[in-house]
């Protein structure tokens, strides 16, 4: 059963490459107008931190179908930029918790 209206879930785990730190930090504001711009279409979305430091980012996005969800993701400042140098995408089932 889906809980999104028949929409699916799309998780997109994300690590930063090398640049990542300088790209975000140059590019945040337009990441956080395109995340309030498709606010609806996301499940959950934010930094992956480790020892303090953001290394990526894990996106679950709303969507017909997975073409939507990149669609979506793709349009992204960071994605456009190459703050994430390896992305992980996968249909996500969201069976338990909030």
């Amino acid at each position: 059963m889906r809980r999104n209206g028949g929409m699916k879930l799309y998780a997109f785990y994300c690590r930063d490459g090398e640049q990542g730190e300088a790209l975000r930090s140059r590019l945040l504001e337009d990441h956080l107008s395109h995340v309030e711009a498709h606010i609806g279409d996301y499940a959950v979305a934010g930094p992956l931190r480790q020892d303090g430091a953001t290394v990526g980012s894990l996106l679950v996005i709303k969507a017909e179908d997975e073409a939507g969800a990149r669609a979506i993701f793709e349009a992204d400042p960071y994605f456009r930029a190459g703050v994430w140098q390896a992305i992980r995408a996968d249909e996500f089932m969201g069976v338990a918790g909030d």
